[in-house]
Formats: C-alpha cells, structure tokens, sequence
C-alpha cells in the first residue's frame, strides 16, 4: 500500500467514526504495517489537506478525530435549532473543582464551594462521563476521591488537563495543576474559590465552543428549570476551614 491509498483508507476511517481513534487502533486498522511515526506523518499531511475545509482534523485525549470549525457552528445550528442541555452553575462549580484539585474528595468539594453537594449531582457527572472515582483516601470512612475522564476532555476538545483554562490574578497566571502556591515564594498565591468565576466561565466557554455547547446561565430563568438541576443545597457552617492549597 502507497502513501496515498494509506492516507486515504486513514481519512475515511477517521470520518466514518463515532469515536477519536487512537494510534493503536490506527495501526490495526492497517494490520500493523505501519508504526505510529508514519502514522503521526499521515495525520499531519491530513491536517494540512483539510486546512481550508469546514472540518478540522485535531487530536484530543482519547486519540484523533474530525469535528466542524468553529466558525461553522451558526449554520450547523440551524439545522438543530433545539437549545442544548443547561447545567447549573452548582453542577458547573463541582466539575471546575474536580478537574482543577483532582484527586478530591466530596469532602474537599464541600469546604472551597462552602455548601454541601448533593449526592444527585455528583451521580449526574459520573452518568455523563465526566468524572470517576479513582480510589480512595485512607482516613476515616475512607472516602471516594474523584477525577475527571478522558470523555470529559474529548467533550471540551482538550488533548490534556494542562490545556485547561488557566487561573488568573491581578499581575500573573499560574498553572492550574502548580498546587496554588506562588513559585518564588512558596506560599499560597491565588485560591479556587477566589478564581471559581472566571474559572467556571472559561469551562463554559470552552464547552460552547465543543461538539457539546452545554449553556451555563448566569442565572436560572424564573419559571425555567435548568437540566440536571440538583437537589437545594445546604450551607456549610462558617467555620468549615478552606482546603489547604497543599491538600492533594
């Protein structure tokens, strides 16, 4: 088989996908006649022959697919005029702090939100595929410590975490993943709760702009009920103590 008939089988396989298909799964696709480095080859050249086209040729976490441009999203809609699925801001804040502090705890989600977290909405991110329990911390009761999914990166077009919106202060931007401490001083330098808005409507953002576009209203609509709205939630007593920047 010649490059070309290569890159064409590769494109049509790509297409004719439900799923980003990985490097591995490439390579069965040709019986393993070709190695990742010529596939990774293949790929480019596929990316610049769709360079110009409504449809772009990019890789996220779970391996490569096509997905339309951005630009093409006002006349995709049009044919699928239904608005997309709502997410509370509740819903929106818990899944911010599961991919910014993971491994975290219902616990640790409780003490930066300052309320306690329905049971109901944790459920409704593990049914969307968003997040998972990864284990558990040795304490007492042992709780689950959850973690964000490769489908929660692929939903927002995102090859890693660390392509995530970063967090923002007044004069610097810090690595969401940098445990919040100031790297010359070693002290704590911005925390999630102070950085939970923009943080929550860079993820909003992002997911506007992916296959999915999930609304994050600013406020719920009186008379409306946003989709997977959880149960009302409970203040946290005031002296529940923030998590330490340190706490894993």
């Amino acid at each position: 088989m010649n490059t070309a008939q290569a890159k064409r089988v590769l494109e049509t396989a790509l297409l004719c996908s439900h799923q980003p298909l990985s490097l591995r799964e490439m390579r069965v696709l040709f019986d393993d006649a070709l190695g990742s480095d010529t596939l990774r080859q293949l790929l480019s050249d596929l990316q610049h022959d769709w360079a110009q086209r409504g449809l772009a040729l990019v890789a996220v976490a779970s391996g490569w697919r096509f997905q339309s441009r951005p630009d093409m999203r006002d006349f995709l809609d049009r044919l699928h005029p239904e608005k997309p699925p709502k997410y509370t801001r509740a819903a929106m804040e818990t899944l911010a702090i599961i991919a910014y502090r993971q491994p975290v705890t219902r616990g640790d989600m409780e003490d930066i939100r300052g309320v306690t977290i329905n049971s109901q909405l944790l459920k409704q991110l593990e049914d969307r595929g968003w997040v998972e329990v990864i284990g558990h911390r040795e304490t007492v009761g042992r709780p689950g410590l959850y973690a964000t999914t490769r489908q929660f990166l692929d939903d927002l077009g995102l090859g890693s975490l660390d392509q995530l919106p970063l967090l923002t202060s007044v004069d610097r931007q810090i690595s969401p993943l940098a445990g919040w401490v100031d790297e010359e001083s070693g002290q704590p330098h911005l925390s999630l709760e102070d950085a939970m808005p923009s943080v929550v409507q860079g993820m909003a953002d992002m997911f506007a702009e992916s296959e999915m576009t999930p609304i994050l209203p600013a406020q719920p609509q009186a008379g409306s009920e946003p989709l997977d709205a959880p149960a009302p939630e409970q203040a946290v007593p005031p002296n529940v103590g923030d998590l330490d920047p340190k706490h894993p």
